[in-house]
């Protein structure tokens, strides 16, 4: 018996489940990155779903979204839960913009919360304060993005919530 021939097939057969095992390895990865991929998506989903849900279940926030903001103006604690919802809002898309880039979403995610915000809460003085908080926050890129999706070129600097007469006693 040639001692070296089956060496060589030991070798030969070595290799081949090196091989064997590294594809499945591949193919075990790649489908945990789809799995965690649906599992954002879903929660995405559902996070969006709870905060309609949510609001649907309180009839004092209810009224509260169903005026218009423009022409009423809020006083104290509804000015103050006004600004607590668009942050959520903001939050919500840094997140899903977020997971977009890295690959874990898909952008009909970011499609669904960027129309909410172009229905008109973005053209309120308190919603472009309160960006002009969070812009510091965030890369250029979504900075430019942002702006361009929401604001179509108007300037916002003028808008300070630290300068506004609505928050004199509140920003510390």
């Amino acid at each position: 018996m040639n001692w070296e021939a089956v060496g060589a097939v030991g070798e030969l057969i070595g290799a081949i489940g090196l091989f064997v095992s590294i594809f499945y390895l591949a193919v075990q990865v790649n489908q945990q990155n789809e799995i965690t991929r649906a599992q954002f998506g879903f929660s995405l989903s559902q996070r969006l779903y709870d905060r309609f849900f949510k609001t649907a279940q309180d009839p004092k926030f209810c009224e509260l979204l169903s005026r218009d903001w423009a022409d009423t103006e809020l006083e104290g604690p509804e000015r103050w839960q006004a600004g607590m919802y668009i942050n959520t809002l903001f939050v919500d898309i840094f997140d899903t913009y977020d997971k977009i880039e890295i690959g874990m979403a898909d952008k009909i995610q970011l499609q669904m919360r960027m129309n909410l915000l172009k229905s008109g809460i973005m053209k309120l003085d308190q919603s472009k304060m309160l960006w002009n908080l969070w812009k510091p926050t965030r890369p250029t890129q979504f900075i430019q993005w942002f702006e361009n999706e929401v604001f179509d070129g108007e300037d916002i600097t003028e808008f300070n919530l630290s300068e506004s007469p609505h928050s004199t006693g509140v920003i510390r």
